[in-house]
């Protein structure tokens, strides 16, 4: 089992808590890559991303022959860019939808936590990667003037961690 660091599960959330919705890829039975957006519910304690789902969704069968899988997270307004890895299972657990249930989530499932279909996705982190700009987007804008007007490749415009959980 990796071991985590709260640092690094912390630093995860707070990049994404922002954000509306990931894009969510998997490989189907034929291998082939497709994606779709799905809303994060939480990163708990443990390292897992927590995300509701249907059962009879087009891509659940995929989870369990091919459950490696990989969300994408952007927040272009402050150049945070997330990219996570990990191994996805499919859970009927209610007690934690009941946890992670909000009023939103109603929409996808009118019979409440009733619902027949209603599921979730627990992907167990195994690595990530963001890229934070952190800077204004002005600095951003002057840097890449600055590499035009020279002709020069602009200079690192922030930071790249990758995190292997």
């Amino acid at each position: 089992m990796p071991l985590y660091t709260q640092e690094q599960i912390n630093t995860l959330a707070a990049k994404i808590k922002d954000v509306r919705f990931g894009m969510f890829t998997t490989a189907g039975e034929d291998e082939k890559i497709s994606s779709r957006p799905l809303t994060a519910q939480q990163i708990d304690n443990e390292g897992n991303i927590w995300f509701f789902t249907s059962d009879d969704a087009d891509f659940a069968d995929d989870l369990e022959r091919h459950p490696g899988v990989n969300v994408s997270f952007s927040n272009p307004a402050e150049s945070v860019y997330l990219s996570v890895a990990g191994q996805a299972y499919l859970l009927k657990d209610r007690a934690k939808a009941r946890e992670l249930w909000n009023p939103a989530v109603r929409s996808w499932f009118p019979g409440g936590l009733d619902d027949p279909h209603l599921a979730l996705i627990r992907v167990r982190i195994q690595s990530a990667e963001y890229w934070d700009a952190g800077a204004g987007k002005m600095k951003q804008l002057f840097q890449l003037a600055r590499a035009v007007l020279s002709g020069r490749t602009p200079s690192q415009m922030g930071r790249h961690t990758t995190i292997c959980l």
